[in-house]
């Protein structure tokens, strides 16, 4: 089981770097924070290091933040050294109707 995990790992890493320049980290955080986590944050955009990621409240930008360095590392590891930091940011009213 071990063999097909890896595989599968590099296919979506392969995937990933092959994105469009700036489209990488945003493609790889719903594989980095996981199911339950993508379902209620979504990756808004990277530029100059920085993936900008909306969370709904105040309370997920909290506890995100202290995972943000784990996050961070996990990223880099499917698109190379390219994120330096993750800001979360509440989402707005217009969020709500997504």
């Amino acid at each position: 089981m071990e063999h097909v995990a890896q595989g599968l790992e590099k296919v979506v890493a392969g995937n990933v770097r092959r994105a469009p320049a700036g489209r990488g980290p945003v493609l790889a955080w719903p594989i980095v924070c996981g199911h339950a986590v993508a379902q209620r944050t979504r990756a808004l955009q990277f530029h100059d290091g920085v993936l900008q990621v909306e969370v709904p409240d105040k309370g997920w930008r909290t506890e995100l933040q202290a995972l943000a360095p784990q996050y961070v590392a996990a990223i880099n590891r499917y698109v190379g050294h390219g994120v330096k930091r993750i800001d979360f940011v509440i989402a707005g009213p217009a969020a709500a109707s997504r």
